[in-house]
């Protein structure tokens, strides 16, 4: 029976992008700050295509992340609750959010990015860079950087929009209007969603119509607005406003009805480029402001808890791109940022603190044939750590059109997040040291096959430690002694038939153990992706991809609740009525497997929704 299901995962839960453009034609930015074609880099990276989120419909940034080979998830109870993304084993503080290039990490959350409010249906692509990146991007790239990147305007006058229906009452809705002309060019896109869920908490194997919905509600605005100054000069400027309500459940209290976490997220960036001969300069301003209130919350067991969470993150960059060859080029970059918390407990006391950094770094990139080179160094000026500098070096050769082989070894700092120190769930912990991180990684390819090994020591990783279990010693953020290693193999194949069936299979192993040798918590041991698409005609499209989740525990060591060893299912379809108008439909977790990804947390029963989508 076990061989069987992995049988039905590899023919039926398949993941693939629909592959109508060559990866090669693709240029990446986040992989060195800059324009790159794919197969110029030598970083290990996955793309996420716009065919691809048009085709499956995914709810949110974090479904389609969770498809993607190295990248797992915990979730504290479907559409809009905590939801956490474990880079190669990694934790969500460890890795680099961007939307547009704009750093979307809440310093006032110990997770770093709210990456469960994050919409789907404006976005061109999502970068992902495996592996240290502090070299490049600096103390929050430890474990690699998923860049978000919108969808642009075209000539002239175009708009769009769309309307999605189904399960949980959930309603989905948008409208897009964009210009571009000569020299201006702009774009707005609202997103809506409204769902009544399903409740938060939920014993294991019980079914989720026995308690009381969670509802969710989010509202996305996105402008995007552009105007060349001359033929070598631009300004741009990029907004982002997200409001988002989630009903949630205190601890072991499934039909709670009071909780609710109200946030309000702003992200700012103003941009000016200037090319000059074989310089692009680059200066930008951005600043993202974070705001979440948790209605219901209230004093417990003689404990202050925190009703509110302001943070904010700022960032001053220059940069200048220097080409001094064809395909040759020096990247030369300095700023400074800052990271301000300020918390309200239920008593109405205040807590603030702030840390700066003034940064510089330098990357260099030649492909000389067959062969391309990539070093990058950055150096930090902490106000509140010690100054750290970072590197990054890689190489890539292709030995003939079809047979590569690339690796990249870098360093990276990890400084704790502002809630990780000041710790109002427990104890302050005044002594909490940097994470150090050594990252390396090889790869080998063959036309639409590619292996890779990935070896990550966590140096001082900084976990939740609870000294008696129950909270009667108060719960700290500390470093773990010695070195946690995470490694592991990512297997990824790719086939189109005919040119109207696509198949995706990527596998995963993946250790991740402390210094002690000790399994850490909620990380699956191997997975199994993998999809397939069908065009039936250019009208007409068929997709079926999921996943397989092998042996994972809820606790460490191999201790708690088994949340893994299954497999879940999903289906879409889409048909053209014409050049303007299209519908849609999708089934998740099509053999309706009950399952947990979180111990006490419900995951989505069988579900299903259909949509419509008009351009003009």
């Amino acid at each position: 029976m076990y061989k069987k299901k992995i049988l039905l995962s590899l023919l039926l839960s398949s993941l693939l992008s629909a592959q109508n453009i060559e990866l090669n034609e693709i240029e990446v930015v986040s992989a060195t700050k800059t324009k790159q074609s794919i197969k110029d880099v030598t970083s290990n990276v996955s793309i996420i295509t716009q065919e691809e989120i048009e085709e499956r419909h995914y709810q949110s940034v974090a479904d389609a992340l969770k498809t993607v080979a190295g990248i797992n998830y915990t979730s504290n109870g479907g559409l809009g609750a905590t939801t956490s993304i474990n880079l190669r084993g990694a934790g969500n503080n460890r890795t680099l959010i961007l939307i547009d290039g704009i750093r979307y990490q809440d310093p006032s959350n110990t997770s770093g990015a709210s990456i469960q409010h994050l919409m789907i249906e404006n976005i061109k692509r999502i970068e992902i860079i495996k592996g240290a990146q502090s070299g490049i991007w600096g103390a929050d790239a430890s474990a690699g950087v998923i860049n978000i990147i919108t969808k642009e305007p075209k000539n002239g006058l175009h708009a769009s929009g769309y309307t999605e229906a189904g399960s949980f009452l959930t309603k989905k809705f948008g409208a897009s209007a964009s210009y571009k002309k000569d020299k201006f060019d702009f774009q707005v896109n609202v997103d809506r969603i409204i769902s009544d869920g399903f409740s938060v908490q939920a014993p294991k194997d019980k079914d989720v119509d026995d308690y009381e919905d969670d509802a969710y509600r989010n509202t996305t605005l996105n402008l995007k607005a552009g105007y060349n100054i001359t033929d070598a000069a631009r300004v741009s400027i990029n907004v982002i406003d997200i409001n988002a309500n989630k009903e949630y459940d205190s601890y072991a209290n499934p039909n709670d009805t009071a909780m609710q976490s109200d946030v309000s997220d702003q992200l700012y960036g103003v941009t000016f480029t200037q090319k000059y001969k074989n310089h692009n300069i680059t200066l930008k301003a951005e600043r993202s402001d974070y705001e979440r209130k948790e209605i219901g919350t209230v004093a417990s067991w003689g404990v202050e808890n925190v009703k509110k969470f302001e943070g904010t993150k700022d960032n001053f960059e220059l940069m200048d791109k220097i080409q001094y060859n064809k395909k040759d080029f020096f990247l030369l970059g300095m700023g400074m940022s800052s990271d301000e918390v300020e918390y309200i407990l239920t008593n109405n006391e205040t807590h603030k603190k702030t840390n700066r950094d003034k940064f510089i770094y330098a990357t260099n990139s030649n492909k000389i044939s067959s062969l391309v080179l990539t070093e990058s160094i950055r150096h930090d000026n902490y106000n509140n750590f010690e100054n750290k500098t970072t590197g990054k070096i890689g190489i890539k050769y292709n030995f003939t059109k079809d047979l590569y082989a690339t690796s990249n070894a870098g360093t990276a700092y990890n400084v704790p997040n502002i809630m990780q120190e000041l710790n109002p769930w427990g104890g302050t912990n005044s002594d909490l040291n940097p994470e150090k991180t050594k990252s390396f990684d090889v790869s080998f390819g063959y036309k639409n096959f590619q292996a890779t090994y990935f070896y990550n020591k966590i140096d001082n990783l900084i976990e939740w430690y609870d000294p008696d279990g129950w909270g009667g010693t108060p719960a700290i953020y500390k470093n773990l002694d010695g070195e946690s290693i995470f490694k592991g193999y990512e297997f990824t194949y790719t086939q189109d038939f005919a040119q109207s069936v696509y198949v995706t299979l990527n596998y995963n192993i993946l250790s991740a153990k402390d210094k002690n040798g000790k399994e850490l918590a909620r990380r699956p041991h191997t997975t199994f992706k993998a999809s397939i698409n069908y065009y039936v005609n250019d009208d007409f499209s068929i997709s079926a991809y999921g996943e397989y989740i092998g042996e994972r525990f809820n606790g460490a060591d191999k201790s708690g609740v088994q949340t893994g060893r299954y497999t879940v299912v999903n289906l879409a379809s889409n048909y053209d009525v014409n050049k303007n108008f299209a519908v849609y439909a999708k089934i998740d977790n099509l053999f309706d497997k009950k399952y947990q990804v979180v111990d006490g947390y419900a995951t989505a029963p069988l579900s299903g929704y259909i949509g419509l989508k008009a351009k003009f």
